[in-house]
């Protein structure tokens, strides 16, 4: 998955569509099993970054991990290492494999390779972007592989300012591992260290500081890191936030002449709609295909809004810079806001490192919105959920509202409604089998998350979606039929079908025949630990709208579970079940209406809870006069 697939993804807590099958809060089975051990156990990792003052740096790192079964072979059957030539120098001195039983084989020059990135093949701007592998022959369980990588960077865009965070490894997967760090010293250079160095030295007669760090995990066991998204260290020459704003503003070069505006209109065939910010949105996004590249600004490759316009494709940094500049003709003021994993960043050393992904903000009289063209199937002003409540940093220190700070903080809240509904039309045959139409039709985070899904797979492999679709509704058996509205088409909701067949879904000879309604489990939220303090997370406001009819075989009758209704300031759901001849109707209807609830309510939010996962444990119960005969199931057989 790739980035922005990874940050459409994520979701709202409150997810229900996409939520895992099961009851609202059902936890697996403690089992006394021993864990299996990790594919491949990292025995020694040794890092070292050396940093001068001009900017300029050398990384080596060393690698010796023992292989335990197969899936580690596939793992290290290839070694990766991503380089941009414009300003850096790769090379690998060591790589050799140790076999149990003795002897050991030197990889041989001929077994590495170094292409153009795969990732930007098909882009002539990226060349530069390179991937050095190393191809590991004859490696099997047992083995240890052991590997140098030194990267060498020289004249780096942002010279001669450095940067650099480093978090050590707590999963387990790394016994030992040592770490040194080489700093020019000096007033300009600052550090923090979460985690102590375990040595530090100030040779004499040199201008330089030695740190050293030694971690040790002999048991291989997860280990707590000391806090959420917070470096063990970190160093940046920056001076504040506000001078990195300012100087990454510089890296940009925004220079462009008035007829890019002619360009653009060239792009799009349909009627210029010169007073619609949302066309100039639609434009960057679906006719600038985007080069999904991690936002990176120690190995930049800057270009001009010409310059991207004309090729047709731009990173994510670049679509939304291309798009800053085409809405100046609606006099609209736009920064480049870039945020990272934290929500908060100012409290960190100010490093461009910390910094993930960008957006834009836009302000054009007294509305302010943020857009993310890089995200090609994001509706206009529709910021994922992931980035939703961060504070990002303005890039040139003149934020578009002009509030004298160079920090953003993105909205909460979307720009409209959010609502999924869900109907199916179901029947259940003779022979027990059900097969059922659903239809989706959403507005919101499941909604983006099921664009880019449909959008990034072929549409000859639009079934693999809609199966795991269906499979984290609770809906078994095989998919078929599988369409799906445009997901470039934003203007609207987005809208699934397909078909769907569970054969034995009922068993005519058990009395009484149990079924559950035949629509999605609502996943809910659980509360969090006792006594823990934290707010209850409910996701962005929500209209959730379930509905089925089922269609039973002839003689058949049901009896239907009585409804619920239950109604909070943060949250509404209701509940009904009815039956008229052959045909048995059920739906449900959840309402978040606030994002969270404060800990002290923590038991009136169980209440809550329980109403909806007993309602949805309730079964129907179905009669026939008669038990099918042996011949009526076998005509009715798939």
């Amino acid at each position: 998955m790739n980035s922005l697939a990874k940050i459409c993804a994520s979701g709202a807590v409150a997810a229900v569509l996409l939520a895992p099958t099961g009851k609202p809060g059902q936890k697996a089975q403690d089992t006394e099993a021993k864990p299996a051990p990790n594919p491949a156990q990292i025995e020694l990792l040794e890092a070292s970054y050396r940093f001068e003052t001009n900017g300029d740096s050398r990384k080596e790192v060393h690698v010796r991990v023992k292989i335990n079964n197969e899936l580690g072979v596939q793992q290290f059957a290839r070694l990766k290492f991503d380089y941009n030539r414009a300003s850096q120098t790769l090379e690998i001195p060591l790589a050799r494999v140790t076999h149990p039983r003795g002897g050991t084989a030197e990889i041989l020059p001929s077994a590495i390779t170094d292409n153009v990135n795969p990732a930007v093949a098909d882009y002539p701007a990226y060349q530069d972007l390179r991937e050095k592998s190393v191809r590991i022959l004859g490696l099997g369980p047992g083995d240890l592989l052991e590997y140098r990588v030194i990267t060498t960077t020289t004249h780096p865009p942002l010279a001669p300012d450095f940067w650099l965070e480093h978090t050590f490894d707590r999963t387990g997967v790394v016994t030992e591992e040592h770490f040194a760090l080489d700093l020019p010293s000096g007033p300009k250079v600052r550090t923090k260290f979460t985690t102590r160095p375990t040595d530090a030295a100030f040779p004499k007669g040199s201008s330089r500081a030695v740190y050293k760090w030694t971690r040790k995990n002999p048991e291989g066991k997860e280990v707590e890191p000391p806090s959420e998204n917070t470096p063990d260290l970190q160093v940046s020459t920056f001076a504040s936030w506000e001078a990195l704003s300012q100087k990454l503003e510089k890296l940009q070069d925004t220079g462009f002449s008035t007829h890019i505006y002619a360009d653009a209109d060239a792009l799009d065939s349909a009627p210029r709609k010169v007073d619609s910010s949302e066309f100039l949105y639609d434009l960057v996004a679906k006719r600038i295909k985007t080069v999904d590249l991690p936002l990176d600004f120690s190995t930049s490759i800057v270009r001009g809004p010409q310059q991207i316009l004309a090729s047709g494709y731009g990173t994510p940094e670049e679509k939304a810079r291309l798009l800053g500049v085409l809405l100046t003709q609606r006099s609209a003021r736009s920064e480049l806001a870039v945020y990272g994993e934290s929500r908060e960043i100012e409290g960190y050393l100010p490093s461009p490192g910390l910094l993930t992904g960008v957006l834009l903000e836009v302000v054009e009289g007294e509305r302010r919105y943020f857009v993310t063209p890089g995200l090609e199937v994001a509706p206009f002003e529709m910021v994922p959920s992931a980035i939703r409540g961060k504070q990002a940093l303005g890039v040139g220190g003149k934020s578009a509202t002009a509030k004298g700070s160079p920090f953003i903080f993105i909205p909460e809240e979307l720009p409209f409604a959010s609502s999924q509904n869900v109907d199916l039309e179901a029947a259940i045959d003779v022979s027990g089998r059900l097969t059922a139409k659903v239809k989706y039709q959403m507005r919101g985070d499941n909604e983006l998350a099921l664009r880019v899904a449909f959008y990034q797979t072929p549409k000859e492999k639009w079934k693999g979606v809609a199966q795991l679709l269906a499979l984290s509704d609770g809906f078994r058996g095989e998919v078929t039929n599988v369409s799906a509205s445009d997901p470039l088409d934003t203007k609207d909701p987005f809208s699934v079908e397909y078909e769907v067949a569970q054969p034995k879904f009922v068993n005519w000879e058990k009395k009484p025949v149990r079924i559950p309604a035949i629509l999605p489990l609502l996943g809910l939220p659980d509360p969090p630990a006792a006594g823990s303090g934290a707010d209850i997370k409910l996701g962005t406001p929500l209209d959730v709208s379930l509905h089925s009819t089922l269609q039973l075989p002839a003689g058949v009758v049901a009896r239907v579970p009585t409804g619920t209704s239950v109604a909070r300031d943060y949250a509404e759901f209701s509940s009904a079940y009815s039956t008229q001849g052959d045909i048995v109707s059920a739906s449900r209807r959840i309402r978040f209406l606030m994002p969270k609830l404060p800990a002290d309510r923590a038991m009136d939010y169980n209440a809550f809870l329980h109403s909806v996962q007993n309602d949805q444990a309730q079964e129907f119960v179905l009669e026939r006069g008669q038990t099918p005969t042996r011949s009526a199931l076998a005509q009715h057989a798939p």
